[in-house]
């Protein structure tokens, strides 16, 4: 691990994590907890992500208006975020006011006391926004396909839950959650500024040394067991929209790193992707052509993305499985693979610009890997990989017989 990144371990288990950039006026601070939406029982479909939102809403020394006026009042940024398996929050200030955040997460993580009125204003927030999401068929044909790719499974369940689940959490459910999840020796405190480590420490222990020492014997449910589904709804969208995909590596697997660069190659968010350069560009069928993955602890899921005019959907799927039969069929030449490896090392320098980015990553990092990784280490473990790499992972994952689709089409459509 570079000796840019130092490590420190408070008694009651919560680790710090911390970068010196000389250079930076800008202090980020985070706390990342190794909990998430797939922690939660059916019952409690979305407490996780109704929890980040009301962190903010009071805390046993502090009012809401305390907790944002904090940090916006120095013109810095307070913010998190709920994922499948972790939850985040962050602050961004001059550096001159890094005790302050340090101080503010401390107390918003762990000290929160979910006021009742405040739980019914966010309520109906969290509600809205649900509303918008499943407005959106973008939004909505994501979570469906979670749905497809893990059934049945917390990691296909909506991390902002169901109407019901939202409309019934009280104040005790949110003291149940984190007495049931936050276990102290799965958060870290991640942090980049141009303070020293040992000021860093320092602060730390002052914020988060008192907190009382949790240990749970918490076991996530692992995910077996995939089948592809064909599925087609009919919406009131003017568009169709279209996922195919599959289960994918989970996070430790050694072929990851591999099928991140096919992945990338196929329709990562250069122009020149195979998607993008074989539909877009060549038939203008698509305004915009997607590939990804993500990995979890025990499984990961593959998708691509696309949307179009119905007319167009059959020609768009067949040239969608042209191009992954190419990536199955035909091994990179030495000058693509070559353009292929710059272009993702490109990609990942690029993010590694932003220390805030940096500062997320090293949290979530420790939490999952135990270490974090330099930019220089990733980019040896992209050099060592092959074309016979490629096209054997591209046999094992882009496999036709592998793939699920999930179609919206326009209700205008005859069912024909």
């Amino acid at each position: 691990m570079d000796k840019n990144y130092q490590i420190h371990r408070l008694a009651n288990g919560i680790r710090l994590i911390h970068r010196q950039v000389k250079t930076t006026k800008l202090a980020h601070c985070g706390v990342v907890l190794n909990v998430g939406s797939r922690d939660e029982t059916l019952e409690q479909q979305g407490i996780a992500h109704f929890w980040e939102h009301m962190a903010f809403k009071g805390t046993n020394k502090r009012k809401t208006y305390h907790i944002l006026n904090s940090i916006d009042s120095v013109g810095g940024e307070l913010n998190a975020y709920t994922s499948k398996e972790k939850i985040t929050f962050y602050t961004s200030t001059l550096v001159e006011h890094f005790e302050k955040s340090v101080d503010i997460l401390s107390d918003l993580t762990f000290n929160s006391n979910f006021p009742e009125k405040e739980i019914e204003k966010e309520r109906s927030v969290i509600l809205e926004e649900m509303s918008m999401y499943k407005d959106d068929p973008t939004d909505a044909i994501g979570d469906e396909f979670d749905e497809i790719i893990f059934p049945n499974h917390p990691l296909g369940r909506n991390i902002l839950g169901t109407v019901d689940s939202v409309n019934s959490f009280q104040q005790k459910d949110f003291f149940n959650f984190l007495e049931q999840n936050v276990d102290t020796h799965q958060v870290v405190i991640s942090s980049i500024s141009n303070l020293p480590f040992e000021k860093v420490v320092k602060l730390v222990e002052k914020y988060f040394g008192g907190i009382k020492e949790a240990k749970k014997d918490r076991k996530r449910e692992i995910f077996t067991g995939y089948k592809p589904q064909f599925v087609e709804r009919y919406k009131p969208i003017n568009s169709a929209h279209v996922m195919i995909g599959s289960d994918a590596f989970e996070m430790h697997h050694p072929k990851r790193l591999t099928f991140f660069l096919l992945t990338n190659l196929l329709g990562g968010p250069a122009m020149n992707s195979r998607l993008n350069l074989g539909i877009r560009e060549k038939y203008g069928y698509v305004y915009d052509i997607s590939a990804g993955s993500t990995s979890y602890l025990d499984s990961g899921q593959f998708s691509i993305y696309f949307a179009t005019e119905d007319k167009s959907l059959s020609k768009c799927l067949k040239l969608v499985h042209n191009e992954l039969s190419k990536l199955r069929d035909k091994k990179l030449g030495v000058q693509q693979l070559r353009s292929v490896k710059q272009q993702i090392m490109g990609q990942i320098a690029m993010s590694g610009e932003s220390n805030l980015s940096i500062m997320l990553g090293m949290g979530k990092a420790l939490l999952d890997k135990e270490k974090f990784e330099t930019i220089e280490e990733v980019f040896q473990q992209i050099k060592a990989i092959s074309a016979e790499d490629l096209l054997e992972v591209a046999n094992e994952m882009f496999a036709e017989e592998r793939m699920s689709t999930l179609i919206y089409h326009p209700e205008l459509k005859s069912h024909s």
